[in-house]
């Protein structure tokens, strides 16, 4: 197992293969965060040092992770508002050209045939020492709880305490985190924002929303909210904030 490739258009392919990565492995409403979509250009022109990719002996991706640089001062009350918020942190740090001494891994993803192999870890590896090779000293990550999608309607600050008997949480990829040191800070209830109309909700869900109301949506990890009057669902996209050793 190596970090990128030795191909002569190694971040060009790296990118592409990121990116097919990471299509595959989301619900496809996760594209619907407007405020993303404003920053995300300049993300990745100015943090593209920090796209990882990991492939194996014969060159063919097996994982990746990617994530953003920016300030906090290593306080709860300081945390990003979620995900889209960390973004919006960075690009606008960078912008304003403050030193960040902080790296947040936005995402971490496996092909899935090759799930269940800790190669999930070994990317948030990947992508810690990238952090310490660039002098950040302190590495976060809005961890989305995968398991959370069996709890739609818990609330993510009563559902990321819930552990397993053995003490473990009941959350597959908390839990990777936690078995690499890494502890739960706080919840982002609204890490992200997703908004569409109706008829693109049923197209990435599937599901007729015939009336207004509250739904649970295949891949949710919470309700989408159906307003048909002004032809409009929002879903709040919940998040556990942890920190690094």
């Amino acid at each position: 197992m190596r970090l990128t490739s030795e191909r002569a258009d190694a971040r060009t392919w790296a990118e592409e293969r990121l990116a097919e990565l990471f299509g595959g492995g989301f619900p496809e409403f996760i594209t619907a965060d407007r405020t993303v979509k404003r920053y995300i250009g300049r993300v990745r022109e100015y943090f593209a040092g920090f796209d990882l990719l990991l492939v194996d002996e014969r060159d063919v991706p097996v994982a990746g992770g990617w994530g953003v640089p920016l300030r906090w001062d290593g306080t709860v009350g300081d945390l990003p508002g979620g995900y889209t918020d960390a973004l919006a942190r960075a690009v606008e740090g960078r912008e304003q050209g403050l030193e960040p001494d902080t790296f947040v891994i936005c995402g971490a993803v496996v092909t899935p045939s090759l799930k269940g192999r800790g190669l999930g870890g070994e990317a948030l590896l990947a992508l810690r020492r990238a952090a310490e090779g660039a002098g950040l000293t302190r590495v976060l990550a809005p961890v989305r709880p995968t398991a959370k999608e069996q709890y739609a309607i818990t609330p993510i600050e009563s559902f990321m305490d819930r552990r397993r008997d053995d003490g473990t949480h009941l959350d597959p990829w908390i839990r990777t985190h936690e078995r690499l040191g890494a502890e739960i800070l706080a919840a982002a209830p609204a890490s992200q924002t997703m908004t569409g109309t109706v008829a693109e909700w049923e197209k990435w869900t599937g599901l007729r929303l015939p009336i207004s109301g509250e739904y649970v949506i295949p891949g949710g990890l919470s309700l989408l909210r159906v307003d048909r009057n002004a032809d409009s669902g929002v879903y709040h996209e919940p998040n556990v904030w942890m920190r690094h050793a």
